[in-house]
């Protein structure tokens, strides 16, 4: 006989007056780095910010190509380029902002190459990375772990063994 499986996760729904200071500054980076992305096909700007262990951001949005799908997500961007050129930090919180050119800020969720690669950014650096989304209704998605996103990750432990 089948058997159920439950998956549940929490998160918090928030003000922005309901942020701490660092996750305030880390919300409003993000916001910040949709200015600087290039979508001249989906007109959808995307930015993401990395708060690090140092209390610094780290900032990356969406970069399209015309040859679809040479372009890459603001996760992404953030992500590699921080293992580029900061290998040492640790990201210690995130958000991801999206709106369309010249528009409001609305709800954009990561999509799932993305939530992999955040997810595996966990494993490596061995613990939580809250997250910050925007929800319905100008409210804030707190999520308490990347994992959160995507709890049937692909991990390493899913390759064959080495020989």
């Amino acid at each position: 006989m089948a058997q159920l499986l439950n998956v549940t996760i929490q998160v918090d729904v928030l003000s922005s007056a309901e942020l701490t200071p660092d996750e305030a500054l880390t919300w409003q980076q993000a916001r910040a780095a949709t200015d600087n992305a290039y979508a001249p096909f989906s007109q959808f700007h995307v930015g993401a910010a990395l708060l690090l262990d140092n209390g610094s951001v780290f900032q990356g949005n969406n970069q399209e190509n015309p040859a679809y799908p040479s372009g890459l997500c603001a996760e992404r961007t953030a992500m590699f380029g921080l293992a580029v050129s900061q290998p040492e930090r640790r990201i210690v919180g995130m958000a991801v902002a999206a709106r369309p050119k010249n528009g409001a800020f609305v709800v954009g969720m990561p999509c799932g190459a993305c939530r992999q690669v955040m997810a595996d950014y966990e494993v490596r650096q061995g613990q939580p990375i809250p997250l910050l989304l925007l929800g319905p209704d100008d409210t804030i998605y707190r999520f308490r772990s990347l994992a959160d996103l995507l709890p049937f990750q692909f991990t390493s432990e899913n390759l064959p063994p080495r020989e």
